[in-house]
């Protein structure tokens, strides 16, 4: 079994040298680059009417929070879905990873992935809401597959591409809804749980799995819905507590907050090092791992939240599009931010290379700089955060493979998927952790580059969309302008006709 691990291990290290060469990460980095430039640093200029129409309208607008249609949710259970899929043990585990790989200097990187996957985010979830259909059952269906064949579908030559492209993403993004969505999650709780419960591991880890499996099918045998509703209760919560922890403990190495910051900036342009090949070779590693992990913590330019947020009850594209920002606003430069900080501040790291001074890497790194603050309870906040946030990212990346396999297979044959899901939880609580998480890496780039040439091919029509929904609701220079709600004229239609908003 050893053998045939580590066999798996090496032909995925192979893959994921590839995925995640420099041509992979121009390609993410530039998309959203791409996104940030042809609409004039949107993220930036509308940053405050970002806030106003996200976090600042829940209570200014009832049906932002509150949904009667049994067929989609609301936008907050929208955002809290995807922000359950998007913070997870990348927050955690991910950042500490990425510090001791990549040295301080790839917190930098992190958060440069963040900037531009804003809108690379927008974009995706503009693309979802205007290309989103309905399902047998009535349901919001839509995401990558459905803009990939249905928009680079009707480009000139593009037919057959967008099909292929279609296939392939379904294909990855249910690849990565095993990986990243669950053995990578369920083997960082387990792992978390043995630490603080002293008892055999191997048995631990087991028990754990067993008590996550029982706990998830019970949401997600339930579907979308059951899957919000948990979602919207136990996501403000587990991110406000983890923010609150970090947030003191950072307050209590006050002193070290600036050295901290020093070494990210010095590490992410190698200003202490010697100039030429070396110098090179070291920022291209904090480069490489902070996009590596910016993107499994925000998931930006995977296409993989637009699923959820496209079975949102919202009109307007660009207003879902906006939430996508705020998602990995708060992930990556909120959440990850916290993660970084607390490590760099804690002493357990060595600020020059990000090398671990006990030698514990991943979790455990997270786990000490906790403890050196908080003591045998920090252990406790650990396992509990990783456990909230692990849980949570199972439940929506089993409604995003589910989309997926839907696509490929047809809605009423979704319940096979949810059922070996399910199951597959107990065997990712006993897998190594690096494995686990080497495999959702090479999954995530995969469904990242179908995904990212349907953003770039339809680049235009996101800012078609984007200039007609400023003209009529932000400048209001065009309040008569016809509103471009969805390629599908009878979806065009339905909305235009509704009154609930």
């Amino acid at each position: 079994m050893d053998a045939f691990i580590e066999k798996i291990a090496q032909i995925n290290g192979a893959v994921n040298n590839v995925v995640w060469g420099v041509p992979a990460l121009v390609l993410l980095i530039g998309t959203g680059l791409l996104m940030t430039i042809i609409t004039k640093f949107y993220q930036f200029r509308r940053f405050g009417y970002m806030w106003k129409e996200t976090i600042g309208s829940l209570f200014r607008k009832k049906h932002i929070l509150k949904n009667e249609d049994r067929n989609s949710i609301s936008q907050f259970q929208a955002l809290c879905t995807a922000l359950s899929a998007t913070i997870g043990t990348g927050n955690i585990a991910g950042v500490a990873y990425a510090i001791t790989m990549g040295g301080p200097g790839a917190v930098f990187w992190m958060w440069i992935a963040a900037i531009v996957g804003m809108m690379t985010n927008y974009s995706e979830n503009v693309l979802g809401i205007y290309f989103r259909r309905h399902n047998e059952k009535g349901e919001w269906s839509g995401g990558a597959m459905y803009y990939l064949r249905d928009g680079v579908g009707r480009m000139k030559y593009g037919k057959h591409v967008g099909k292929i492209l279609a296939v392939l993403f379904s294909i990855f993004a249910i690849l990565a809804s095993f990986g990243i969505g669950n053995m990578g999650q369920v083997v960082s709780i387990s792992e978390s749980v043995v630490t603080v419960i002293p008892a055999d591991a191997k048995i631990v880890a087991l028990v754990t799995g067993i008590v996550i499996m029982i706990a998830a099918a019970l949401v997600i045998i339930g579907g979308l819905k059951r899957i919000a509703e948990v979602n919207e209760k136990l996501v403000p919560f587990m991110a406000l507590f983890y923010i609150i922890g970090s947030i003191i403990i950072i307050i209590m190495n006050i002193t070290k907050i600036g050295p901290a910051f020093a070494s990210i900036f010095r590490g992410a342009f190698n200003f202490s090092a010697a100039a030429g090949g070396v110098g090179g070779a070291i920022i291209a590693q904090a480069m490489q791992w902070g996009f590596k992990r910016g993107v499994f913590s925000n998931e930006a330019g995977l296409g993989s939240s637009v699923m959820v947020h496209s079975a949102s009850n919202v009109k307007e594209p660009v207003e879902q599009g906006l939430w996508g920002i705020f998602e990995v606003f708060a992930d990556t430069m909120i959440v990850c931010t916290c993660t970084a900080l607390v490590i760099l501040t804690s002493g357990v790291v060595d600020l020059d290379t990000g090398a671990s001074i006990s030698g514990v890497t991943k979790l455990g790194l997270a786990t000490e700089a906790f403890k050196n603050s908080f003591g045998t309870f920090g252990g406790i906040f650990i396992a509990v955060a990783v456990t909230l946030f692990a849980f949570t990212t199972v439940l929506g990346w089993s409604y995003y493979g589910t989309k997926s396999w839907e696509y490929l297979f047809g809605t009423k044959s979704t319940i096979g998927y949810k059922i070996f899901f399910v199951l597959l939880i107990v065997a990712g609580s006993t897998l190594d952790a690096s494995l686990a998480i080497d495999l959702s890496d090479t999954f995530n780039g995969l469904m990242s580059i179908p995904n990212l040439i349907g953003v770039i091919c339809l680049s235009g029509l996101v800012l078609r969309i984007t200039k007609n929904y400023t003209a009529r609701k932000i400048t209001k220079k065009r309040p008569d302008l016809e509103p471009m709600y969805s390629a599908l004229p009878e979806i065009q239609l339905e909305q235009e006709n509704r009154t609930d908003i």
